[in-house]
């Protein structure tokens, strides 16, 4: 008797689009080497992108909790605890959880940003580190994250106004880049209008920063809206 070939992948075929579209974030080919990514040429970004999001988010003294949604193998999901913030990550990706679960100590959770599995409230604020990039309705995802997070809301992105976004489409017509097939880039600027048209009814203020700045430039930190990265905060003012 033959016995039939089961496929027992992490992550059948059927199951890597999201939003009616593949995801890099589905592919292991890529997953697997996204730790890499940062330990090499990205290492020096890093340090800038969380000199940002350290000074905006360390702003609001009432931030002892946070959850980061679209958390992958939770590279700033562990660095929040060095700025005294209880971190919780959650991703779409059981590729990148699987990994996530051997370096991050709290707790994850496996769920669509769209659809966050928790109570009203239930954290301080709410973080999206290079992520927002990758969600087909903004507006639904800021106001989840205005009902679970009581106090603010943490964004890094890649930003628009910036020379390497040229460079990556570029790449991407050879085939050479598939990380941002799928995102959308904004400027501070249009990220705060989705952010207004989401909060609606609410009292918040924003905050925001670009860093990403050539190395030989006389300043890697300021309030213009270029450079390669910004950082942005969304203060919620009608709670207490």
């Amino acid at each position: 008797m033959e016995l039939e070939k089961k496929n027992f992948e992490l992550l059948p075929d059927a199951h890597k689009n999201w939003q009616n579209r593949p995801e890099w974030f589905f592919n292991r080919a890529h997953t697997d080497t996204y730790e890499l990514w940062y330990e090499g040429r990205y290492k020096r970004a890093e340090v800038w992108q969380k000199k940002v999001m350290e000074q905006l988010v360390s702003k609001d003294k009432r931030i002892k909790t946070l959850l980061e949604f679209g958390c992958g193998t939770t590279r700033f999901t562990r660095w929040w605890k060095e700025i005294g913030i209880k971190a919780t990550g959650g991703d779409i990706s059981p590729l990148m959880l699987s990994q996530a679960i051997h370096l991050f100590d709290g707790d994850l959770v496996m769920a669509d940003s769209h659809h966050m599995p928790f109570k009203d409230r239930t954290f301080d604020s709410l973080a999206f580190i290079t992520t927002f990039e990758y969600y087909k309705d903004p507006v639904k995802v800021i106001r989840e994250s205005a009902r679970v997070a009581k106090y603010g809301i943490a964004m890094g992105m890649m930003n628009r106004n910036s020379p390497k976004v040229l460079r990556r489409r570029v790449q991407q017509l050879f085939g050479k880049n598939p990380f941002y097939v799928t995102a959308t880039f904004y400027t501070p600027a249009m990220l705060i209008a989705i952010i207004d048209e989401a909060l609606q009814g609410r009292e918040y203020t924003i905050e925001w920063s670009c860093t990403g700045l050539p190395k030989w430039f006389p300043v890697q930190q300021w309030s213009v809206p270029y450079g390669d990265f910004f950082g942005l905060y969304v203060k919620l003012n009608d709670v207490r």
